[in-house]
């Protein structure tokens, strides 16, 4: 059936449900709500992470001089929740969105410890850069590199994504770690509680998954959870320190706090740094976010079909409009910059296809508002083993049109693959993946799409960041 054949007025024409640009075949539905509850309980970590950055916790030196941790997680759920509706309307996509992860942080050091920001000119940083983007977008812009980024390189992003996804899982599991000095990864310590519950999670993730169970991550995540609660009473609750987790909480309902929303300032950045320092502050979160963003559509995007075999994604102008309205919002909610978050993915690899997976997710987010203490009883170790899957799936198609015999494909490939999970960033490894294919192209005398040239030049800025601060101090 061609959804987009159904008449607007009648929301339920063909077997259709409609509302807005929100299309979903009726024997789809239930698939796309399981998808989003597994989506929800994949990402929902942000809810206490994100808290947990902006506040400095467990920081020593850092005491008292983060965001309140209740405020941060009302804005966190607010911006979640908001977004990924209006994403799920909008586009009719299965894209969720949240505070991203990296970017938060660098709120937190770069900006307030490191440059002395106030926390209202920080979330001025991000409301700023999320304007710009929308202008990008408004203007054309940024659909049109979205565009001029070369087939070969847009598998490479997706398939990159999946091998960060998979590191990601393997690290919340316990299954790697930092190794000693010299060493950057090794094998994690494979003793205790919160290791067994996770070997035990994937072991039934990936037994309910081969076995054909629909609900496989799901099902897979609660009664992981269950097991890990079970364990960590039985231990006195020493197997799981983490506040709230793996713990049946005393009281199940939390009071929202909305005293950060509406708490920024876009002029602080320039009164504190000066214009070229503040422009350049802007300029690097802004190619992050840009560029993690078009690294998610293209990867999980691929994955949910919204990709055609040509790279092209048809109407990709409206999530990147909601993805960037949704940094905005999170400056004016001081959350910290909202993003499309790759986790989901998980939701797509169960079978969700259409925005109704977003409205669940957004919906979830505000149901966790108030019982936001019952949510955060779920372990990393528990949602660990979706992500270990889901990083599998994103890799089957792994080799698909990638020429590595050819070193100027390959490479720049290999790279934006790597870079992803090595420097735990989206941003780093499309980073060097350009900036690597637009020398190779020169260095054989061909030529290079001007779009393509223009972002590896500003790549090459946001590399060279650290030296131009310390050379100039800017």
């Amino acid at each position: 059936m061609d959804l987009a054949d159904t008449h607007p007025s009648s929301p339920s024409a063909h077997g259709v449900l409609q509302l807005w640009n929100l299309k979903v075949p009726r024997e789809q539905v239930p698939t796309d709500i399981l998808a989003g509850v597994t989506t929800f309980l994949v990402m929902s970590y942000i809810i206490f992470v994100n808290p947990s950055i902006l506040g400095f916790v467990g920081v020593k030196g850092l005491e008292g001089k983060g965001l309140p941790f209740a405020a941060v997680m009302t804005s966190t759920c607010l911006v979640a929740a908001l977004m990924t509706i209006l994403m799920g309307l909008y586009t009719n996509k299965a894209f969720a969105i949240a505070p991203g992860m990296g970017l938060n942080a660098v709120v937190a050091y770069q900006l307030v410890v490191t440059l002395g920001l106030t926390w209202p000119a920080a979330m001025g940083v991000i409301f700023l850069e999320g304007a710009i983007i929308t202008l990008l977008v408004v203007t054309g812009f940024r659909e049109a590199v979205f565009n001029a980024v070369p087939l070969d390189l847009k598998r490479a992003i997706g398939i990159g994504i999946g091998w960060f996804i998979l590191f990601i899982g393997l690290f919340e599991a316990g299954f790697v770690k930092p190794g000693p000095v010299g060493v950057p990864l090794t094998l994690g310590d494979l003793t205790g509680t919160p290791v067994f519950v996770a070997v035990f999670g994937l072991a039934l993730t990936t037994f309910l998954f081969i076995r054909g169970v629909r609900a496989a991550l799901l099902f897979g995540i609660l009664i992981t959870t269950a097991v890990a609660t079970i364990l960590n009473y039985l231990s006195g609750h020493a197997a799981f320190t983490t506040p709230g987790v793996a713990v049946l909480p005393a009281s199940v309902i939390s009071a929202p706090d909305l005293s950060l929303v509406g708490q920024f300032d876009p002029l602080g950045v320039f009164v504190k740094l000066g214009p070229i320092s503040a422009v350049l502050v802007i300029l690097s979160i802004l190619l992050s976010d840009f560029f993690d963003t078009v690294g998610t559509l293209l990867g999980v995007g691929e994955k949910a079909g919204y990709v055609n075999k040509n790279g092209e994604f048809h109407r990709v102008d409206q999530p990147l409009l909601i993805d960037s309205l949704a940094a905005v919002a999170g400056g004016v909610f001081s959350s910290s910059s909202a993003t499309t978050y790759i986790e989901s993915a998980a939701g797509i690899s169960v079978g969700g296809r259409t925005g109704l997976v977003s409205i669940v997710v957004g919906l979830l987010f505000l149901v966790a508002l108030p019982f936001s203490p019952l949510v955060g009883i779920v372990p990393k170790e528990a949602t660990a083993p979706a992500l270990i899957i889901v990083g599998y799936l994103m890799m089957t198609t792994l080799g698909e049109g990638i020429d590595f015999t050819d070193v100027e494909v390959g490479l720049p490939a290999l790279l934006t693959m790597a870079g992803m999970p090595l420097t735990y960033s989206i941003t780093n490894g499309i980073g060097a993946g350009f900036v690597t294919y637009s020398f190779l192209r020169l260095a054989r005398g061909k030529s290079v799409h001007p779009l393509m040239a223009v972002m590896t030049v500003a790549f090459v800025v946001y590399f060279l960041q650290a030296y131009l601060h310390t050379q100039f101090g800017i």
